[in-house]
């Protein structure tokens, strides 16, 4: 206990004798949108010079700067440095909770946007680019958790929604090719949409994949009657 307030009290001390004003230089080579995770923006501007950022829906964080390139974020008790080479990016300072792991943000490009910015767009093909880099990255990531997109498609299937539970579907059908799940639930939204055609094709694919499935089955078989 006594060593961390020490080490607060330094880190207050440093930012106390450090000018919070930043140079143009420093301005124009920093602000920007910073890629925190797969699908979550650390956004970076500044206020007559002094920095600010924009994260999980908190705007004006100011961030105290403990020296040129370092600043102290509160809302993440980390401090984080400013790397402009090779590419501009941010870095975590190191500290014993890191374990040794090293965190990276690199900056993104101007215009590009997160998977879930595009969806929240309807740029659905650009949505789906995104989902496949993040899968090919990490097949793993709870992001793309094919359970997770169909409760998405579903969420908007209670809405009536369904033009956009399609377009979900189509997603998770595009990373889950193999899924019998999928294509039943993409035949479901086909068919509370009346598009009986492609409700068949759907379920169809659905019993190819897993012959069991019994909501494909039993959907196949309203459908068939119509």
């Amino acid at each position: 206990m006594k060593k961390f307030l020490f080490r607060l009290f330094c880190l207050t001390l440093l930012i106390s004798c450090t000018s919070q004003k930043n140079s143009e230089e420093f301005i124009n080579a920093t602000k920007g949108r910073y890629l925190f995770n797969a699908n979550e923006v650390i956004e970076i501007y500044f206020k007559e010079q002094n920095l600010y950022a924009k994260w999980r829906g908190n705007d004006d964080i100011k961030l105290l700067k403990v020296s040129d390139s370092t600043f102290y974020m509160k809302e993440l008790n980390e401090k984080i440095i400013f790397i402009s080479k090779p590419k501009m990016h941010i870095q975590l300072a190191e500290k014993t909770e890191h374990e040794g792991v090293k965190y990276h943000f690199r900056k993104m490009k101007y215009g590009e946007k997160t998977a879930n910015e595009y969806f929240d767009l309807k740029e659905f093909s650009k949505a789906l680019t995104a989902f496949k880099a993040i899968q090919k990255k990490d097949s793993l990531n709870p992001i793309i958790r094919e359970n997770k997109i169909n409760r998405l498609g579903y969420n908007f299937v209670k809405k009536n929604n369904y033009e956009t539970a399609i377009e979900v579907f189509k997603i998770n059908v595009a990373l889950y090719p193999k899924s019998s799940n999928v294509y039943d639930s993409l035949g479901e939204a086909f068919l509370l949409k009346k598009d009986t055609v492609n409700a068949k094709i759907n379920f169809k694919k659905a019993l190819t994949i897993n012959p069991e499935n019994k909501s494909a089955k039993r959907l196949l078989k309203k459908v068939t009657k119509k």
